[in-house]
């Protein structure tokens, strides 16, 4: 079995490409089969907490497709997007399928670290996809658009954090790009981005953009 990460990041127009291939054992019948969401928030600011669920999530199990309208809390926007989580059958005869977990973001802003002397953090874009067939489970991202985060090196290694900082160099909250899950049974998780909090910034929480997970198909 071969489990695949690939990132694409940066501005519409510039692709970047790299996978991390890894042998694996068969699938358990617990495995998740796919799913995909924007992404959610939960974080404190000054005693003022504010909290959204993951946004736009979609199953193989269902629901398979969603909606997120544009919701906005004290300090966060998530613009909106969509979600697709399908099955598509390659042999009739044996059965055979694939599946396609993604969705998509836009408009993205987290405002919360600017009473603290922080920046506007803004993605305009971002997708995330898993894919998995009986022979492997594969995921990808990317990102356009995004402001008040350091851009992370290319190819993004595994786990890569990125500081976000006051001008004084005061580290005020991590990103942490491409969080990947290989438990070794054939199934992938991925991460895209999320932001932790740190004790500078009197914010505690964190708000996660960009997930999806699948299993190979039986």
């Amino acid at each position: 079995m071969r489990a695949t990460i690939a990132q694409r990041a940066g501005l519409a127009g510039a692709l970047l490409v790299t996978a991390l291939a890894a042998t694996t054992a068969p699938a358990r019948a617990d495995q998740q089969a796919g799913l995909a969401d924007i992404g959610s928030a939960d974080f404190t600011t000054a005693g003022s907490t504010s909290t959204i669920p993951a946004q736009g999530r979609c199953s193989i199990d269902g629901p398979t497709s969603a909606t997120a309208e544009p919701v906005s809390q004290e300090g966060i926007t998530f613009g909106g997007g969509t979600s697709s989580c399908t099955t598509t059958v390659t042999d009739p005869e044996t059965g055979a399928t694939t599946t396609t977990s993604t969705a998509t973001g836009k408009k993205f802003e987290l405002s919360a670290l600017m009473s603290v002397g922080g920046p506007r953090v803004k993605l305009s874009t971002f997708t995330v996809t898993c894919t998995a067939s009986r022979a492997q489970t594969s995921t990808n991202w990317s990102y356009g658009g995004m402001a008040g985060i350091p851009a992370p090196p290319s190819p993004v290694p595994a786990g890569y954090v990125a500081p976000i900082k006051k001008r004084d160099g005061t580290v005020l909250a991590n990103a942490v790009f491409n969080t990947q899950t290989l438990p070794g049974d054939g199934s992938i998780g991925l991460t895209m981005l999320e932001i932790t909090f740190l004790p500078a910034s009197g914010i505690t929480g964190r708000v996660v953009l960009g997930e999806t997970a699948c299993a190979p198909t039986q």
